[in-house]
């Protein structure tokens, strides 16, 4: 036994787990020891220091919580399993932004059927809707199209799991015969979407993008899935995610980008974000925990919304993180987004960190006169690759009224938080490690899952809840530090990312210009906490001025 794997061995000792360590496979460790020599080398992965009279005092309640973790395994926890402990990001005298609820949308030309049918492929879900509405196409011709389309790329871009099509002609069909009867639900009757497979639909394989999960089957709608389907909305496909809400890479192959399909399309949100830049959907839900919206969504020109935390529901979500994850619409303009949001949003009996708030939106707003728009002076002035375009957004907003204020990230150590994530997407997916199926996951690199999922066995609950209590810090910090504004913008791979991730702030993502080998760059508008109203107007109208969005990629494959 070498000296690494003499370690790995006591240290598993205290947690209870086995781990194959080179040619050395741990084995079941119920009846053995635990010593005051175990506790010494356990001290180094916790970076304490005992008196040998102190770890000796130790042991019996070390035994103790060894034997309770194995009883506790024996109940093999389902995934659905939340945790007693609720987080709720909303800082002591926190003053919602939004006083009432409202949603308008502003008022436009009717939408007229274009000469060449291929072009709906490109339409936001406004104009569909004013097309359905008006009864120039019907949902089930459109319903048709975009599975066309999706059946056409996929087999290069990679972006779906499975088909819904029955479902999908049933739902269409239902909603052409509710508008010819008169019973119009709204912008969204009739729009087909798609979700990221991590959200469960009845009668359809929730694969989670991981082979240990390729069949799995769960008797249930998403809330997510519920909402918009009485919105009327028409699901037709579930689509990739990288495996666990990591990445582009799934059991079925990497997802790609359609502006280049030598480059992935990011996550974990792939095939959302693919399929909507393509024009095979004209809207998706994807899901965030830590750049899941953000990335694939800036990878592939989309612009997308990342709720608050506690803004909608996760019922029938995969959780990868209970206090970070987070679901939203990935769409072709911020209108959309706004569209998408008022019928998702809400609290839900299911899912009990939902939080009740106000969302009001004006699509009606032409101008940010008058708005106070902060800005991340020192991320900007470092940014690298998108110096250029952040700057020209920032001129831009000023061109539109805004005045513009210099802030600046906290001083609390928020980046070492990121083992939160870690902690709990280790708990969620306990089993895997248990039952020695993380091996089935296709990344196993130092970086990947299955490691991730290992080192997370370390964390101690103490360090776990010390970590939370200085998250409550940043929180009530950066909500001090945004008061008497109206959003902020930030680069979009800034320590912003994390911070907010972390604080539950909510984020847009949008185009806002192209490097020189033609792919775009994004920037990100942000909130305060429930702040989406303001973000998504502030969106609209800085889309209206700068047309980014409207731009899409040829398909030449």
């Amino acid at each position: 036994m070498n000296i690494s794997t003499k370690k790995t061995f006591i240290i598993v000792f205290l947690c209870g787990c086995s781990f194959v360590s080179g040619a050395f496979i741990a084995q079941k460790l119920e009846n053995s020891a635990i010593t005051v020599a175990v506790v010494k080398e356990a001290e180094k992965i916790i970076g304490l220091d005992f008196k040998d009279a102190q770890a000796d005092s130790m042991l019996t309640g070390l035994a103790q919580h060894r034997k309770a973790y194995e009883e506790l395994r024996k109940l093999n926890l389902n995934n659905s399993v939340v945790p007693a402990l609720n987080f709720n990001p909303v800082p002591v005298n926190f003053v919602y932004p939004d006083k009432t609820n409202g949603f308008l949308l502003d008022k436009r030309s009717i939408t007229t059927m274009p000469a060449d049918k291929n072009e709906l492929a490109f339409y936001t879900v406004r104009q569909l809707a004013d097309l359905i509405r008006t009864k120039k196409i019907t949902s089930v011709e459109l319903t048709k199209f975009f599975l066309g389309r999706l059946k056409k790329y996929d087999p290069k871009l990679l972006f779906v799991v499975n088909y819904t099509e029955n479902l999908a002609l049933k739902q269409a069909a239902q909603a052409d015969a509710e508008i010819k009867a008169g019973h119009y639900r709204g912008v969204l009757h009739g729009i087909p979407f798609g979700v990221k497979d991590l959200l469960s639909v009845k009668g359809y394989k929730t694969t989670w993008g991981s082979v240990p999960y390729k069949n799995q089957e769960i008797d249930a709608d998403a809330t997510v899935v519920k909402k918009l389907e009485a919105a009327g909305a028409v699901l037709v496909a579930k689509l990739t995610l990288g495996e666990l809400a990591n990445g582009d890479v799934w059991f079925g192959g990497k997802t790609k980008n359609p502006w280049d399909i030598t480059r992935g399309s990011s996550g974990s949100s792939a095939g959302p974000a693919s399929a909507v830049a393509a024009g095979c959907l004209p809207f998706a839900i994807g899901s965030e925990t830590l750049g899941s919206i953000v990335s694939p969504s800036t990878e592939c020109g989309d612009t997308g919304l990342r709720p608050s935390f506690g803004r909608v529901s996760k019922a029938g979500a995969m959780a990868l993180s209970w206090t970070m994850d987070k679901l939203g619409p990935i769409t072709r303009c911020a209108e959309d987004c706004a569209i998408v949001f008022n019928a998702i949003q809400g609290t839900d009996p299911q899912d009990l960190s939902t939080i009740p708030a106000p969302f009001k939106y004006d699509g009606n707003q032409k101008t940010l006169k008058g708005w106070k728009i902060g800005y991340l002076k020192a991320d900007f002035d470092r940014s690298r690759f998108n110096r250029e375009s952040d700057s020209s957004t920032l001129t831009e907003l000023k061109a539109l009224g805004a005045e513009l204020v210099p802030i600046a990230l906290p001083k609390l150590p928020y980046n070492a938080l990121g083992f939160i994530l870690e902690t709990e997407a280790g708990a969620a997916f306990q089993e895997l490690v248990l039952n020695h199926k993380d091996d089935q996951l296709v990344r196993q690199g130092k970086d990947g899952w299955p490691n991730i999922f290992r080192t997370a066995q370390f964390v101690p609950a103490v360090e776990y809840i010390q970590a939370n209590r200085v998250r409550t810090m940043v929180i009530q910090d950066w909500y001090e530090k945004l008061k008497g504004l109206d959003m902020y913008v930030a680069p979009s791979f800034s320590g912003n990312l994390v911070l907010t991730n972390l604080t539950g702030n909510p984020c847009v993502v949008l185009p806002n210009g192209f490097n020189r080998q033609g792919r775009p760059l994004s920037i990100t508008f942000m909130g305060q906490l429930f702040g989406e109203g303001k973000i998504l107007e502030a969106a609209k109208i800085y889309q209206e001025a700068t047309g980014f969005n409207k731009k899409h990629p040829i398909l030449n494959f």
